[in-house]
């Protein structure tokens, strides 16, 4: 089961500023070839295997649009379905139908592509204890869509913004002097309900951050002989997380070096768009 990320008041906030920006002054090419009355039945085929996600966000495009048209949808978020699959069935008033289509499938498409990608990282560590995670490098103003995506191809969630958890990156560490500092500063004014992060780029690094008694220790762009070192030096003290050049054919090697966690951008910024299309009847 998935958290709720996508709650519908915030969703349809979401869809009618995207159909504002698509449609404007009006849909005129729709608009004018077809009556008030006009009706079609369409069906929502991909043509690339994948997950499927988005389904109440691509419903909600057209419920805001006319409550007429109705979505039968025959799978769930979750489901790996191969290339030329139905996953729906559309009809109601042809003008909402095709006005909201580009919308709709916009959302849908590429929420299922990084599902899709998430699942490919988190199924190449299925040996090993450790998850896939997200991490902030987001599409500004759609995270919680890539985040629900995220979760729905089946691996965690990274913070969702800058005021969630503490992590003290080397910028960071340069201004405050040392990890030391920075972790006891920091601890002076947080809340007991925060836990603090610390990246760290060296064994010497390691040791120091393992001394703050902090909560999470990341290990960035490390090659993995060292990361199996300072995992062992770790010893279950802090969680442990690996970061920096993730792939998908570096992960499983990543993953072997016993790190708790895998963060990485690749789920969400080179998550290909999943092609698939809205066919009248």
């Amino acid at each position: 089961m998935t958290q709720k990320l996508l709650y519908d008041f915030w969703v349809e906030e979401h869809i009618k500023n995207a159909l504002k920006e698509d449609i404007a002054s009006g849909d005129i090419t729709t608009d004018f070839l077809y009556e008030n009355d006009s009706t079609l039945k369409a069906s929502l085929n991909t043509r690339e295997d994948c997950v499927v996600c988005g389904i109440n966000v691509f419903k909600n495009v057209f419920k805001i649009l006319s409550d007429e048209v109705t979505v039968d949808f025959k799978v769930t978020d979750g489901d790996f379905v191969q290339a030329g699959t139905t996953l729906a069935t559309v009809e109601g008033p042809a003008q909402a139908i095709l006005t909201g289509e580009r919308t709709a499938l916009n959302y849908m498409q590429r929420m299922c592509g990084i599902a899709t990608e998430t699942k490919k990282y988190q199924d190449a560590i299925k040996p090993y204890n450790a998850y896939v995670t997200d991490t902030r490098k987001n599409t500004p103003c759609f995270r919680m869509f890539e985040k629900y995506a995220v979760m729905v191809g089946g691996a965690k969630l990274h913070r969702f913004n800058l005021s969630d958890c503490v992590m003290i990156k080397d910028n960071h560490i340069k201004h405050a002097g040392s990890i030391t500092k920075a972790v006891e500063l920091i601890r002076k004014n947080i809340s007991h309900t925060h836990k603090i992060e610390v990246e760290c780029d060296t064994y010497e690094q390691v040791q120091e951050a393992l001394n703050t008694g902090c909560d999470i220790i990341m290990l960035d762009n490390m090659p993995t002989d060292l990361m199996a070192e300072c995992v062992k030096l770790i010893n279950n003290r802090a969680i442990v997380e690996a970061s920096g050049n993730v792939k998908i054919n570096t992960i499983n090697k990543i993953a072997s070096t016993g790190v708790d966690v895998i963060s990485t951008s690749a789920i969400v910024a080179k998550a290909q768009v999943i092609d698939l299309g809205l066919d009248i009847f």
